[in-house]
């Protein structure tokens, strides 16, 4: 059993730690092996069964950072999120998810839901009243993401939570842009937690990973479907994880910061449209962000004026990196349209307000005078 800490930078750095005990080294030894022992052994380990030392060790610290009771390690967000739906919806059964996620996840539903024979609704907007409204007999999860990509509309965690053990129902939530520094959705009664730990726990753009995050119980359901699956990670890329959690905390707040201040210039900025980022008080879910959050994360959207080209202005950027992905300690800047949201049909992405010209930013950790510079050098040249 892991010792309990309270602070998240010492549950980063501690928690899920294994022990050094031939050389005494101050990080966690790496076991390569793919094969162990199956006689006289406790346990009969096996990395597609999620149980090698660097995967029980790592699960430790990740249930840890989010107030539950047991994880598991996949091999990319998608596979964690593809499999614990799977693993509580059967044929014939009814998923309700909300309306505003990340492309994959949408692409998944749309795409492969039907062929299990799965019925799923999408709410028509986040409030707890769209969810509950589309609530069946067959009804078996409630499904949300906060805050969401690329939008940041934020949802009601709580009332979502409510609204699942009233009707007996499984919640679970993408937490990736927030992370586990920003918001424990366990606290607020969700069930399941997901990440593609590729984001903030991986933090370098250097890591491929995914983690499910929930009670024994519900874990050992999903293990039931993942070890089938095979969606496991390699105990290296498990290794180079448990490195970067530890300072997870630290840039995950260094990121908060530079993205409010960021989100305020870029509002008041005369060249900008509309910035969506749920610290500032003009966004329309402010005030449930601040209850529900510790902070308000790295991540923003904005859309330039009418007339400026979005496009032109990512290539004149010097420092914020044209990039995919978010989350690492490098400011990354992308378009929706053309890549996370890419899959969906050009009505789809408008009913859930995804303009073409809607640019997503991942705040990193340079410098906020350097990053400001870089875009009032870049709106000048469009002009």
């Amino acid at each position: 059993m892991a010792e309990k800490y309270k602070g998240i930078n010492t549950i980063c750095t501690h928690t899920g730690e294994l022990e050094d005990e031939q050389f005494k080294g101050a990080v966690s030894p790496l076991y390569m092996s793919t094969s162990y022992a199956f006689e006289d052994v406790e346990v009969k380990r096996y990395p597609r069964y999620f149980n090698t030392p660097n995967q029980v060790a790592l699960a430790q610290k990740m249930a840890a950072m989010e107030h539950g009771e047991a994880a598991l390690i996949f091999g990319s967000g998608m596979a964690a999120i593809s499999t614990a739906l799977l693993a509580f919806l059967h044929k014939g059964d009814h998923v309700v998810f909300q309306n505003t996620l990340y492309g994959g996840t949408s692409n998944l539903v749309v795409e492969e839901f039907d062929k299990f024979g799965i019925e799923y609704t999408f709410t028509e907007d986040y409030t707890p009243a769209s969810f509950e409204k589309q609530i069946k007999d067959n009804t078996k999860v409630i499904y949300i993401e906060t805050p969401s990509n690329p939008l940041l509309t934020v949802t009601d965690i709580k009332a979502i939570a409510e609204i699942a053990k009233k009707h007996g129902l499984v919640s679970m939530i993408d937490n990736t842009f927030a992370s586990p520094v920003n918001q424990n959705p366990i606290d607020f009664g969700i069930d399941v937690v997901l990440h593609s730990a590729t984001k903030y726990m991986g933090g370098h753009s250097d890591i491929l990973a995914g983690t499910a995050i929930a009670s024994e119980e519900h874990i050992d359901r999903i293990f039931q479907l993942a070890k089938n699956f095979g969606g496991s990670l390699s105990d290296y890329t498990v290794w180079l994880l448990e490195r970067s959690l530890k300072t997870m905390g630290l840039r995950v707040k260094a990121q908060n910061e530079n993205a409010m201040v960021l989100a305020e210039f870029l509002h008041q900025h005369e060249d900008v449209g509309k910035v969506y980022y749920p610290g500032l008080e003009s966004h329309p879910d402010h005030n449930v962000a601040a209850a529900q959050m510790k902070g308000f994360g790295g991540m923003l959207s904005f859309e330039l004026k009418e007339g400026l080209d979005a496009d032109l202005f990512q290539k004149k950027l010097k420092l914020i990196k044209s990039s995919m992905s978010l989350a690492g300690v490098e400011s990354t800047i992308l378009s929706p349209s053309k890549t996370s949201h890419g899959l969906l049909t050009p009505e789809e992405r408008k009913k859930q307000g995804i303009k073409d010209g809607l640019l997503r930013f991942s705040v990193g950790i340079e410098e906020k005078e350097d990053l400001i510079a870089d875009i009032e050098q870049a709106l000048a040249q469009i002009k």
